[in-house]
């Protein structure tokens, strides 16, 4: 029998409304992810990311459409199973470790207090707290306060606190952003390990470009939308060995970008193909035995420049044929006037018989 998906975002909307002024944050948005897989989400700054992170960790509701995550439906949960939802479902580790921890309690100190709050029996929660602080390789650092540590280590703590009451799901914003490259590889690392470890299913906000080496799917988010997916599959490289059973085999990561159509059947279409290939605002689609091809819309395009020549053709004709109809009129007029005027010989002999 196949598990459900943990998570199920189906065409979700969210609009910030401010004074009269209405901002859409969420498009439409479509995204399934699979219990125990390890995401990475990207895009632009405005894109949408962290308001999906909100909606998942339970700190805002969308406007319309469905969000699915473990069963339940956020959108439509009361406000107390909301609340239950983000204590016992959800953890959080956020860019800036002030939202973290609390800076005048020690590391340990920091690991209890959601399970606190949550009621835990004290034994359980200092064998917990233990456990999580030997998982992120702290545990000679328990009884150190945040001043006394670096900033990856800070982090390690908060990975910690996000992880105290045991959830299904980890939320991470930007978890690496304020760090170095090495140190920013040792938590992607954690992050895996406690992945792994604790069948997590984790959700990571990034702007790093090499996030894509560390999860096993990238979602880009463009325009409140999700545009492509990068799939990230590991093989086998062959080499000229002995054959040998024991004999290591080496191993490289083949990424596979796909575009993502929804459930109305739409896609976006990478912006640097589209200006490759001069497609703008309408395109054709042809079937061909591999697939569907899009083309540039040269018919409407010729149809457009026709549309633009024809005034001009329509110009030059006209001046043509008004240049035409003055000749002839100036022609009949010169006519007429020959007409009028009376013959030289005839005015002469007027003349002369005048003058008998």
């Amino acid at each position: 029998m196949t598990e459900n998906p943990f998570i199920i975002c189906e065409n979700l909307v969210k609009i910030y409304r401010v004074a009269n002024l209405e901002q859409v944050a969420l498009q439409g948005l479509d995204l399934v992810v699979e219990r125990g897989e390890m995401l990475g989400i990207i895009g632009p700054s405005g894109s949408g990311k962290s308001t999906l992170m909100n909606i998942l960790g339970g700190l805002d509701r969308p406007s319309a459409g469905r969000v699915i995550v473990d069963g339940r439906d956020l959108r439509k949960i009361p406000d107390a199973a909301l609340d239950s939802y983000r204590r016992t479902t959800v953890g959080f580790v956020w860019q800036q470790s002030s939202r973290n921890l609390v800076p005048y309690l020690t590391a340990e100190e920091n690991v209890m207090l959601p399970m606190t709050f949550a009621g835990v029996p004290p034994r359980i929660k200092s064998q917990r707290t233990r456990e999580l602080l030997d998982a992120v390789g702290l545990s000679h650092r328990r009884r150190h306060r945040l001043a006394q540590m670096s900033g990856g280590e800070q982090q390690r703590v908060a990975i910690a606190v996000a992880l105290a009451n045991m959830p299904k799901l980890l939320l991470g914003d930007e978890p690496t952003g304020e760090m170095d490259t090495a140190t920013a590889q040792s938590i992607y690392q954690l992050l895996r390990e406690l992945n792994q470890r604790y069948n997590l299913t984790t959700c990571i906000v990034s702007h790093d470009p090499t996030i894509a080496r560390h999860v096993d799917r990238v979602v880009a988010i463009r325009d409140g939308k999700t545009a492509t997916e990068t799939i990230r599959q590991t093989v086998p490289i062959a080499t000229a060995g002995n054959g040998a059973a024991d004999e290591e085999v080496e191993q490289e990561d083949i990424y596979h970008e796909l575009v993502v159509l929804d459930s109305a059947g739409r896609l976006q279409v990478p912006k640097d193909y589209l200006e490759q290939f001069g497609i703008r605002g309408r395109a054709q689609l042809e079937i061909t035995p591999d697939g569907i091809l899009i083309r540039p819309a040269q018919v409407v395009q010729e149809t457009q420049a026709m549309r633009v020549a024809r005034p001009e053709a329509e110009t030059v004709t006209g001046r043509i044929g008004l240049r035409r109809r003055l000749q002839s009129l100036s022609s009949t007029l010169g006519r007429w006037t020959r007409r009028q005027e009376p013959p030289v010989a005839d005015a002469r002999s007027e003349e002369a018989r005048h003058g008998q």
